[in-house]
């Protein structure tokens, strides 16, 4: 058992890790919404006007901030019109990007946004840029958050809704380089600042870049930085193999996909110290956000699932995954003020996952819960001497960050993604005066996952091997862990 010495220092107070870090993405996507989300007012199902009552009591467990609906590639082929009214008679029509299945539209604007007030998280819509108008996405922002007299509030208040709702976040288009058009950057940004100027939010957030297009990230800040731009997007996901045309699969993988995905996913780090100091260039006070908003592991599909509804299962792997990059953001949210986790329920890396009545959370769901008091808390400097575990390739053993809340609790969030291998952690912590420490861990082997059959197959239990001693921390971290610790 090897030793690692870690330092942290509770005096040096650093950036605000916003609560919208821990945020959610829900796409219409396979069974991410429809029975997912929502199962209608005359499911069997218990439900609270028709959405899933137990995804609504485990999300409210989570505290989650911030939702982004509607994508996602589907954001570009949606017409908001078609997806209000009564839903008997809305517009169906065909979800060319996922599965070329039928869309009812009976989730619509007055559903998504009635969700996130039950759940008690902020919107973050995406407006179709690539092939909605600049009138049709205007009249949508107008008719979800205007208190005026016009058409659309009329409209709205026609169809049930007699007070605006509050929506934080517009996104101007989605993959605006891939699906949402096929553009290149310069003509992205023409768009972007035509529709910005017809939309009335203080929370735009441009279409930015795909993993490691820096090219992208330079043109739209300097095209965009003054044109009322909060945020630029960034997406990536982590694939097992690095193959998208194999990308490895979700369950039964063998030892040495483990690594090589864990490894992948610290790419995450590369991109944003490269993305951030691009932005520099244009924002040194970092006045607008990176905004990660699509992130996770993304596998091959369950075998005899449909191929368009990307449905995987989630083990302990996507656990220590989420804990990486959860970290990860927490360490750079001088410049992350956002991201979401692709996707809430039954697609990609899920927190939950649901089969007819039945419900399970994820591992990733309960590193989540386990993370979630780092929400609104300064970052504080913290350092571990790590060890690196994969020959030839990046892969520190652990990850780490820390946090200081508004009451004086210290939150130390940390995972041990070797397989083979315990850690003695030696830390000191000069200059403070905690009494207690309290803490909660995950562990498995790492391809376990929660099933239907076994929902509790991987999920955080008490720990007790932590030994507070004035200035002095030390405590066990086991092989294939996650572990959270408060200092009080």
């Amino acid at each position: 058992m090897s030793q690692l010495k870690m330092t942290i220092d509770r005096t040096n107070e650093r950036s605000k890790i916003n609560k919208e870090i821990y945020g959610h993405f829900a796409e219409h996507l396979g069974r991410c919404i429809y029975g997912g989300i929502y199962v209608g007012k005359d499911s069997p199902i218990p439900n609270i006007n028709g959405y899933r009552k137990d995804v609504v009591e485990a999300l409210k467990a989570l505290k989650v901030p911030v939702l982004r609906w509607l994508g996602g590639c589907f954001a570009d082929t949606y017409h908001w019109k078609d997806g209000i009214g009564s839903p008997e008679e809305r517009r169906k029509i065909v979800n060319i990007h996922w599965g070329g299945v039928t869309e009812d539209n009976s989730f619509g604007t007055h559903e998504f946004l009635d969700f996130c007030e039950l759940i008690g998280c902020d919107a973050y819509v995406a407006v179709n840029l690539g092939s909605g108008t600049v009138q049709e996405a205007a009249e949508w922002v107008e008719y979800m958050t205007s208190s005026n007299v016009s058409p659309m509030t009329e409209l709205r208040k026609k169809n049930g809704r007699e007070k605006p709702w509050n929506v934080k976040y517009i996104g101007i288009g989605n993959e605006s380089w891939g699906c949402g058009g096929s553009m290149n950057p310069d003509y992205y940004s023409s768009l972007y600042k035509q529709f910005q100027q017809y939309i009335p939010s203080n929370g735009k957030i441009a279409c930015g870049p795909n993993a490691t297009d820096y090219n992208w990230t330079d043109a739209i800040m300097r095209n965009c930085q003054y044109s009322g731009m909060r945020g630029l997007s960034l997406h990536f996901y982590t694939v097992p193999t690095g193959d998208w045309s194999k990308k490895g699969s979700s369950v039964g993988f063998p030892e040495n996909e483990y690594y090589s995905t864990i490894s992948n996913t610290w790419e995450m780090e590369t991109l944003l110290k490269k993305h951030d100091a691009v932005m520099n260039r244009y924002d040194l006070d970092k006045k607008i956000a990176l905004v990660v908003d699509e992130w996770g592991v993304w596998t091959d599909v369950i075998e005899g699932t449909n191929p368009g509804f990307l449905y995987q299962q989630n083990s302990m792997r996507d656990a220590i995954l989420a804990s990486v990059n959860l970290n990860l953001f927490n360490e750079h949210s001088d410049r992350v003020k956002m991201a979401n986790i692709a996707q809430m329920v039954n697609v990609l890396q899920s927190v939950i996952l649901t089969e007819g009545e039945r419900m399970v959370k994820t591992p990733t769901y309960h590193v989540f819960d386990m993370y979630k008091d780092h929400m609104e808390a300064k970052l504080v400097y913290s350092h571990i001497e790590n060890k690196q575990i994969l020959d030839g390739r990046y892969l520190p053993a652990v990850s780490q960050s820390v946090s200081v809340d508004a009451s004086g609790k210290l939150h130390i969030t940390i995972s041990n993604a070797s397989l083979d291998e315990d850690f003695d952690i030696d830390c000191v912590l000069p200059r403070t005066e905690y009494k207690t420490a309290t803490a909660k861990i995950l562990t498995a082997k790492f391809d376990t996952c929660n099933t239907f059959d076994d929902p509790d197959a991987v999920t955080p239990k008490a720990f007790d091997d932590v030994k507070l001693d004035g200035e002095s921390l030390k405590f066990t971290l086991p092989k294939c862990s996650v572990l959270a610790i408060e200092l009080c």
